[in-house]
């Protein structure tokens, strides 16, 4: 069984659960998610299958789209609605207008800078930034770029509550954005404390929410396996004949001439018909020459 599952999954499920119940649904072994959802989140997992398991370094390179939900008027020491409270500042009722919300939340479009949460599992030193939160100590934590595609908000779900206010809000970014820091970096910005207060991710890559499957379906219908050469169908392609085609299964380095792309795209798959044979870049060494970044084992059902 080979492919790539698109996973609904449920809040309080870990990752790893996910991966363990796959295992015993479809009776294999070989299944691993492509990149992390926290317990609390729910929505999109994607899941490799099989040889499916080859890409999921692509998968987890992938843009996320995230619905969540900002409480403005409280901050806690994990940025989510699960951890202590660390800070409160009343919020008036209509306290902004909603061009102000807008402003800010346009404000975190493009490329910004974000401090990963203690508890997350970022790594200093060896050690995840949870294990020393859990343990009382601080360390100095690395600043990361990340990329804002877009950011917006939405008005109707705007509701001011108990010296609170919170709203809804889509955003598209690419990997390692963290929304509960965005939550509190756009409290910061109106002015207030703030946590994440609920997050679904509605896509990730080329998948969505619309073709996901909840585990109770897959256990009833069966999976719905897709492609390797869906899950890449974003990235530039070339057709290979017979010849290149013996090559690329066997990885050997190829010139630009026989790839018909420039050298400064950074990824091209190769395809044989409608199967995906071979991930090329560009060789780190060769200035013209393509270079195997991960190929491919050619089976029935792939």
């Amino acid at each position: 069984m080979n492919g790539i599952l698109v996973v609904n999954k449920d809040k309080g499920m870990t990752s790893h659960d996910v991966v363990f119940k796959l295992r015993k649904i479809l009776q294999t072994k070989k299944v691993g998610h492509a990149g992390t959802l926290d317990p609390e989140v729910d929505g999109v997992l994607v899941v490799c299958v099989g040889t499916a398991t080859k890409v999921s370094q692509f998968m987890m390179a992938g843009t996320k789209t995230y619905r969540g939900e900002v409480t403005i008027g409280m901050s806690t020491e994990t940025e989510d609605a699960h951890g202590a409270t660390v800070m409160t500042k009343t919020v008036e009722s209509n306290q902004w207008s909603e061009a102000e919300i807008a402003a800010v939340c346009q404000s975190f479009v493009g490329r910004i800078q974000q401090t990963p949460p203690m508890y997350s599992a970022v790594k200093v030193k060896g050690k995840k930034l949870y294990e020393y939160a859990r343990a009382g100590e601080s360390v100095e934590r690395p600043i990361r770029e990340v990329d804002v595609f877009s950011l917006a908000w939405e008005p109707e779900t705007l509701i001011y509550e108990n010296g609170t206010a919170r709203f809804s809000f889509t955003v598209t970014s690419s990997k390692g954005l963290y929304v509960r820091t965005l939550a509190v970096q756009i409290g910061e910005a109106l002015g207030y404390p703030a946590h994440m207060s609920n997050l679904r991710r509605l896509g990730s890559g080329v998948f969505t929410l619309a073709e996901a499957q909840t585990l109770a379906e897959i256990e009833a219908n069966g999976p719905n396996l897709q492609s390797i050469a869906q899950a890449l169908r974003v990235y530039p392609h070339v057709q290979a004949n017979a010849h290149i085609a013996k090559l690329v299964r066997n990885g050997v380095v190829l010139r630009e001439s026989q790839l018909p792309f420039p050298l400064t795209t950074p990824e091209v798959v190769v395809y044989d018909g409608e199967q995906a044979l071979a991930v090329y870049g560009p060789h780190p060494t060769k200035s013209d020459a393509w270079k195997a970044i991960r190929v491919f084992q050619q089976e029935e059902g792939e």
